[in-house]
């Protein structure tokens, strides 16, 4: 999927699209006219990311917090998803939702009814943007593909389509519970019944060579959508496919081919009219995900469901993890969180910077004045590996394969 808990700065870009750092959820977007980092406080405007947990299976590759149950009681978890809602939207008032993002686990497992209901909820507890975005991530099978015109009726008007790959015999390695033809079928009923729809694909697989790719990149350039998430294969931590890397069972790609391959997405997809705004995430102009610029912009967004991480002015929250967890806390406390605290400025602005240099577009240097070192972000700049633009700092194209490198030289 694309979506669910980003976490801090991979180098290129992980399937599933994590970053180091927290998150939840990560989609698409467009790259408007560059704008500060949203102040923070009332009347701001606000992201809201809802977590499903459930999946039919769990992929080897996959470090999100997804889980496998026999049984869900759905009335239960809709009551519960609503009321850790209202807890959160009684901290944040008059604000303006500008997106939602149901993530996962698989969200198109959920009831229609409950994507409804917390849709009417939002409504109800902030004033919603005339335009909002709301983006649901979806599987690929005929189970889940049956339900798009009721969750498109419920009133989500963006899917995040996690394809993966248009081979069935890499669809089986990576675990995944679709074909290639049912990929194409689900695209296909996606394109019908939602106002937009993004799809995600995994690349520098093991024995995947430049000419597969770039076959298979065109291909998906050809099918019609304004938004792909193309992510490198990581191996993570925990994950079945770590321990079959453990075992000698297969390699990873060679970093330097996968940087070649990296770097042909890149060119692709630009001469193709969809080029990258942030590491992983390509886009025409103005059908990147809004939610996702959120996250990247370091604007306040809220999170409820199992796991989920929100930012509300200077505090960070985490809700527990697992959902049996995250179901006895809702009946103890009311709501889901585990744990909350402020963050010191030096979080902050680190935050910001580790978000902001994945975009395109860069960051602007007041956020994260108090931790660079002007001195090294000069010489960086003189590498050819950063760029300044006004008042804002970005990573060139050359310099978007060392990003990490980049953070350790220039964080003061």
């Amino acid at each position: 999927m694309s979506g669910a808990e980003p976490t801090p700065l991979p180098l290129v870009g992980g399937a599933g699209g994590g970053l180091a750092l927290p998150i939840n959820g990560l989609a698409s977007e467009r790259v408007p006219t560059p704008h500060p980092t949203p102040a923070s406080g009332r009347g701001s405007e606000i992201a809201l990311y809802i977590h499903w947990p459930f999946c039919i299976s769990k992929c080897p590759y996959c470090d999100f917090n997804s889980h496998v149950r026999a049984q869900v009681d759905q009335e239960a978890w809709r009551d519960a998803l609503l009321t850790d809602l209202a807890h959160e939207a009684s901290l944040l008032p008059n604000r303006r939702l500008t997106s939602i993002f149901f993530g996962g686990g698989t969200p198109s497992l959920m009831p229609p009814e409950t994507v409804s209901a917390l849709i009417t909820a939002s409504a109800k507890h902030w004033k919603i943007a005339d335009d909002i975005e709301i983006t649901l991530e979806a599987n690929p099978s005929s189970v889940e593909t049956a339900r798009f015109a009721d969750l498109a009726a419920a009133g989500a008007n963006r899917v995040s389509l996690g394809l993966q790959s248009f081979h069935d015999e890499t669809l089986a390695f990576l675990g995944r519970a679709h074909g290639g033809r049912e990929g194409m079928d689900a695209l296909a009923i996606a394109q019908r019944h939602f106002e937009r729809v993004s799809f995600d694909l995994i690349y520098a697989l093991p024995g995947q060579s430049e000419e597969d790719w770039a076959a298979d990149l065109d291909h998906a350039l050809s099918l019609g959508t304004e938004h792909l998430s193309l992510y490198q294969l990581t191996i993570e931590p925990g994950t079945r496919f770590a321990t079959l890397v453990a075992q000698d069972k297969f390699r990873p790609a060679d970093p330097d081919h996968a940087a070649n391959l990296f770097e042909l997405t890149q060119t692709r997809t630009a001469a193709a009219g969809l080029p990258s705004y942030e590491i992983s995430n390509h886009a025409r102009s103005g059908a990147e995900s809004r939610h996702n610029l959120t996250y990247w912009r370091y604007g306040d967004y809220a999170g409820v469901g199992p796991g989920a991480h929100g930012r509300r002015g200077g505090c960070s929250t985490v809700r527990h993890k697992k959902p049996e967890n995250w179901l006895a806390a809702m009946a103890r406390n009311g709501h889901g969180i585990q744990t909350e605290e402020a963050l010191s400025a030096t979080d902050r602005a680190l935050e910001a910077l580790l978000m902001g240099l994945r975009l395109k577009e860069g960051i602007p240097f007041a956020p994260i004045a108090s931790v660079i070192d002007p001195t090294a972000v000069d010489r960086v700049v003189a590498q050819g590996l950063l760029k300044r633009e006004g008042n804002r700092v970005a990573v060139t194209a050359e310099g978007m394969l060392l990003t990490e490198a980049i953070l350790r030289e220039i964080v003061a």
